[in-house]
């Protein structure tokens, strides 16, 4: 199901990512669209993946691929688009949250760079919204001490 925006003046908005890039527009914060145009190219083919393969995945296989691309990613990165919080890490993160819920402790450590990246943007000011929060034991519950 295709998401619509119906705007006061003219048509609506049609597709996750003409409507999201319209509203960090009219929001003023274009930053979240990235910098510099390798920036903008980065963050646009994430918005694309999302919304290609995250939206389109269904099956466990699907989402291994998904966790496995993303991991391999995130390995020298903070953020999708490299140093910068952008539009890709939020919607990403939407799009990733009921994959993430259902992880199981093994799994989430197999996926450590999109474990790290999640729990990060998950405590980002103003993202979690509504969504649950995704627990990531970071501790051993039992020591070798005697």
């Amino acid at each position: 199901q295709v998401p619509v925006l119906q705007t006061n003046n003219g048509p609506g908005l049609v597709g996750l990512m003409t409507i999201a890039a319209h509203l960090v527009r009219q929001a003023r914060k274009e930053q979240l669209l990235g910098s510099s145009a390798e920036e903008k190219a980065v963050v646009q083919q994430w918005l694309e993946y999302r919304v290609t393969r995250v939206n389109g995945g269904s099956s466990k296989e699907d989402t291994r691929t998904i966790l496995k691309d993303l991991n391999m990613h995130l390995e020298d990165k903070v953020y999708l688009a490299g140093n910068i919080f952008t539009l890709a890490d939020i919607l990403m993160y939407y799009g990733l949250h009921h994959i993430m819920v259902d992880l199981t402790v093994q799994e989430k450590e197999k996926y450590l760079n999109v474990s790290r990246w999640f729990n990060h943007i998950q405590h980002y000011p103003g993202v979690r919204q509504h969504l649950s929060d995704v627990i990531f034991i970071k501790n051993r519950l039992y020591t070798n001490a005697h």
